[in-house]
């Protein structure tokens, strides 16, 4: 494991995947991520790299060739390279392999840049073409908070507060693909109440989110969190079947949808990075 910390808060880090695993507050002495307890899930806060979600038959078409990638894409399995530039902030990278290039023909480098800035864990991620030809990928976060996160407080006392939507309209999910329909979600005063229901037929998708900031918040105490993110076209809002916790996504891409025709140009979000070019997006988390 790799430690960041400051006066504030420790953030605990793994290699492989160059995963998040730990925010412990110093101050209020809550771990706010999820345990990765495999009961439910075992994972922490894994990045999507190089697509979000599922492909139809999960496989795409490049150049008239077919590939197959699993959900999510690989960079969640792979370990990164480690540089600690100094107490509170570390750079994983993670750059095209023979493995990669058999399942996804494209010249990276991904990195994951996490710093630690008073009470808030800053992470961004950078992508850079070093390739000849463009570059074609999808990159999403799925970071797992842990509801409840105080013992006095049950996962019906949690709401999550939006800073702009006044109500929500997500896409549903048929077997891991978007489906043409959506359903609406009324919120009270720009919240929404967590229940396990809620997640009961996969993951909510967002398409048009008007918030930036999205809040973790119960109405026993005064804990909770700021989950601040910039530019992410998509957001997932996910938790296991009846599980203590729930994760916030946003994303720069989403699942194929059901109508694809599997052309990884046409896949919807896909973005398109020239040759030698990079690309970068992050969010950041407030802790309290």
């Amino acid at each position: 494991m790799i430690t960041l910390e400051n006066d504030f808060i420790k953030v605990s880090l793994a290699a492989k995947g160059a995963e998040l695993q730990s925010l412990f507050s110093k101050e209020t002495q809550i771990e706010y991520v999820w345990n990765a307890n495999p009961k439910y899930w075992a994972k922490h806060s894994p990045v999507l790299f190089p697509i979000v979600g599922s492909l139809k038959n999960n496989s795409f078409i490049y150049q008239g060739k077919n590939y197959e990638l699993p959900r999510h894409g690989f960079a969640r399995d792979h370990v990164f390279n480690f540089e600690k530039i100094s107490k509170s902030e570390g750079v994983f990278s993670l750059t095209q392999s023979e493995d990669t290039l058999k399942v996804y023909p494209f010249y990276f480098e991904l990195k994951l840049r996490y710093r630690l800035i008073d009470r808030k864990l800053n992470l961004t991620y950078e992508v850079i073409n070093n390739g000849t030809s463009e570059l074609l990928f999808s990159i999403g976060a799925h970071p797992a908070f842990a509801v409840p996160n105080t013992p006095d407080t049950v996962y019906e006392d949690y709401y999550l507060a939006f800073n702009a939507d006044e109500k929500l309209t997500f896409w549903k999910l048929e077997d891991g693909l978007v489906a043409d329909k959506t359903k609406n979600i009324a919120l009270t005063a720009h919240k929404l109440k967590l229940t396990h229901e809620l997640f009961y037929n996969d993951a909510l998708v967002f398409k048009n989110l008007q918030s930036n900031c999205i809040s973790l918040l119960n109405t026993k105490n005064d804990y909770g969190l700021h989950f601040h993110f910039e530019d992410f076209p998509f957001f997932g809002i996910w938790a296991a079947t009846d599980a203590p916790f729930v994760c916030l996504e946003p994303w720069c891409g989403v699942a194929d949808g059901i109508n694809h025709n599997q052309e990884l140009s046409h896949k919807e979000g896909i973005v398109k990075l020239d040759a030698g070019k990079n690309w970068s997006r992050f969010w950041e988390l407030e802790c309290f």
